[in-house]
């Protein structure tokens, strides 16, 4: 089978499965081999619908972290940091919730997500040179969860002081860093952070959100600014597939100019923590082994976008795929197993669940929260089953709680370990957290670790 032939499987299955969603747009970019294909799918907006192509913009999100490692790890190898130094060095009047975290917290914490705070934390301090100073001294109000270093939980807070930490070292706000580090070495052209570089003169995706049957345009668009080190990137496949193909490579531009050494890259890639039922944890990168294949990538979420980039370097192979619905985070999760299958033969193995007693799931049901999301755990018929209370805070602490998510069944496949048997969970591997005494205290879910309240 050609390679164009297998990325229109890949296509076929995104289309039905957009269909069946009522997903209003994607864009997909393969790269293999030497050989790069795109297409897009359905249209921007369901306000005002424009076609989606492979120059469309969306909201990336969370892949935007990657952006600011890959910024730390270039003033790493020009000697201006040391991922292993207490931030303090850095930013003297840096301060926390917990003293001894202020004291030992250092940007290899922030980078692999261990810095053990509540981390998710969204607010809106304008457009000025100085927002992201001031998310960071709102910060030290989070409090620590489990102590420093101690276990993964996906933190997006901690990328804010990372950002910071970049506008420090280079004398620069972070998205001219960013534009003279990354985007215009790499000829990301169509690569921003600022809506106005957007709205007016690009086309661009709107985020979906679907509440029962109805879809309609997620509001606000923007995140503010102070999350561009966060979550702010907008872009298109094709740079995305650039971006991938630099990450894989040995650190030259696509036009051969040398930018960061190849060991540097390697580094980026190197197992760092156990994510859970994410994988391991490089510097920004979650890592997912297939078999021979060891998978690198990092997904993104906005409000009403979801996208995910993934990268093989053993097979020279990078997939990109961003969609303007919530619904389409199902689509995200499933395109790596398309791709695997369709180009590799290959699977990341499945756990095989099974089903308890309602005393064996006693121990577990109960109320679990976060400050942005909180959820019930109860049994029923062999499994337990959560029931999901958002509470709002993105991208503002003031922002209403978006639709909630349908009841989801949670089954057993080893100790202390379930997996999601329903969407927009099915698939998703969950863990459960011990105190000293054995008792359960934490559940790990969406990456983030949730105290059990009740």
């Amino acid at each position: 089978m050609s390679s164009e032939q297998k990325f229109q499987q890949v296509c076929e299955k995104i289309a039905a499965e957009m269909k069946r969603l009522k997903v209003p747009g994607a864009a997909l970019g393969i790269y293999h081999a030497g050989q790069e294909f795109s297409a897009g799918f359905g249209k921007t907006s369901i306000e005002h619908p424009l076609r989606v192509t492979p120059d469309t913009l969306f909201q990336v999100g969370s892949i935007s972290k990657t952006f600011t490692g890959t910024i730390l790890m270039r003033l790493v190898e020009a000697g201006r940091l040391d991922l292993d130094i207490p931030v303090r060095k850095i930013l003297p009047k840096f301060k926390m919730s917990d003293p001894d975290v202020e004291k030992r917290l250092t940007t290899r914490h922030l980078l692999t997500h261990t810095g053990g705070w509540i981390g998710d934390y969204f607010d809106d301090f304008g457009n000025g040179d100085e927002a992201l100073q001031k998310m960071v001294r709102k910060i030290r109000k989070l409090p620590q969860a489990t102590p420093l270093g101690r276990a993964w939980s996906y933190n997006n807070a901690g990328f804010n002081i990372a950002g910071r930490i970049i506008e420090v070292l280079t004398d620069k706000p972070y998205e001219k860093a960013a534009q003279e580090m990354i985007f215009d070495p790499l000829g990301l052209e169509m690569t921003f952070f600022y809506p106005d570089d957007v709205l007016i003169t690009h086309r661009f995706a709107s985020g979906h959100q679907k509440t029962g049957k109805k879809v309609q345009v997620a509001r606000p668009w923007a995140i503010g600014r102070a999350g561009n080190c966060v979550g702010g990137v907008v872009s298109t496949v094709r740079d995305l597939l650039t971006y991938a193909r630099f990450q894989m490579g040995d650190g030259s531009t696509q036009a051969g100019e040398p930018l960061m050494k190849r060991e540097t890259l390697e580094a980026m890639r190197a197992e760092q923590v156990d994510a859970g039922g994410r994988g391991k944890m490089g510097l920004t990168w979650f890592i997912r082994q297939a078999g021979a294949l060891k998978i690198f990538g990092h997904g993104g979420a906005t409000h009403g976008q979801q996208a995910v980039l993934h990268f093989i370097p053993q097979e020279n192979f990078a997939l990109a795929l961003l969609t303007n619905s919530d619904e389409g985070g199902i689509i995200t999760d499933s395109v790596l197993k398309w791709a695997l299958e369709i180009y590799f033969e290959t699977a990341i193995p499945a756990p095989v669940p099974g089903r308890k007693t309602e005393l064996e799931l006693a121990e577990f049901s109960g109320h679990y929260e976060l400050p942005l999301s909180s959820f019930d755990l109860f049994a029923r018929d062999g499994y337990l089953v959560r029931k999901d209370f958002p509470r709002g805070g993105f991208p503002t602490p003031d922002s209403p709680p978006g639709p909630a998510e349908p009841d989801v069944r949670l089954a057993f496949y080893g100790t202390d370990r379930v997996v999601g048997l329903d969407e927009p969970r099915k698939g998703a591997l969950c863990e459960f957290l011990r105190d000293a005494d054995g008792e359960v205290s934490l559940m790990r879910i969406g990456g983030r670790l949730h105290p059990k309240t009740g």
